[in-house]
């Protein structure tokens, strides 16, 4: 299948259209949730390689999807934005719960067996991991206590009345701007603890709980990395314009 790129179009714009190609960009460390509105020449230029071999892997992709024995991934861009919140809440929200705690066990194992050795690089990850932590856990607790119960609200009163109902924040962009920053930091995060790993290298002591440790923080990353573009790139930009809608 022959994608059609051109100099406006953005990452957000690929991976709206084809939800294949995540784990392509992923694999080249195309960043796309927070960098979604980057342009997609920029984002490979960036990343230091060549257009025409990203999209004959974006291709490839589409391509493989097509295939009758491939499962086909839901498209969002077809979802009510209740029912988006709740497939976000049921994967990404219930599986940050588990795995956030998991890892922190995992660090003080790991600190406790390699401190002698590897201490330096595991304090040092430890302390960007907490601090991304207890930011992500504070994210949830707005997201489920305010902002999409607000989302909810939001959607049965315009179909109802075609009203929006009144918000305490003024407005939806408020929160919904302040999880896109909240994002942005989860992002810079990332990049840190990727950076002092040197993405994750596993040293040739390691032991099975410090590969562990490593497996659980990519498997995290990735996740992180599908929630955010649900959102930023979907789920928002619904929200907006339902708004908009409604205040006509």
């Amino acid at each position: 299948m022959t994608i059609t790129i051109d100099k406006t179009t953005t990452v957000r714009d690929l991976v709206v259209v084809h939800p294949e190609t995540r784990k392509v960009l992923e694999s080249l460390g195309i960043d796309y949730c927070c960098g979604g509105g980057s342009k997609l020449t920029e984002a490979v230029a960036e990343a230091g390689l060549d257009l025409a071999d990203v999209v004959k892997a974006v291709e490839q992709a589409v391509a493989d999807a097509d295939q009758p024995e491939s499962a086909p991934e839901r498209d969002w861009q077809e979802a009510t934005p209740t029912d988006l919140v709740e497939h976000i809440e049921a994967t990404h929200h219930v599986y940050m719960k588990q795995a956030l705690p998991r890892l922190g066990d995992l660090f003080a194992k790991a600190l406790e067996a390699h401190g002698p050795r590897h201490g330096d690089m595991l304090t040092a990850l430890q302390t960007t991991f907490r601090a991304l932590r207890s930011e992500i856990e504070m994210h949830l607790m707005k997201e489920e206590q305010i902002l999409f119960p607000y989302i909810r609200q939001m959607e049965a009163s315009v179909g109802k009345t075609g009203r929006v109902p009144p918000m305490h924040c003024g407005t939806v962009q408020n929160p919904i701007r302040q999880m896109v920053t909240e994002h942005e930091n989860a992002g810079e995060a990332l990049a840190r603890m990727r950076a002092v790993t040197a993405d994750y290298a596993l040293p040739g002591d390691a032991c099975p709980t410090f590969r562990a440790l490593f497996d659980g923080l990519r498997e995290m990353e990735a996740d992180l990395h599908e929630h955010i573009h649900l959102e930023n790139n979907i789920l928002f930009p619904l929200a907006e314009a339902m708004e908009a809608e409604g205040t006509r």
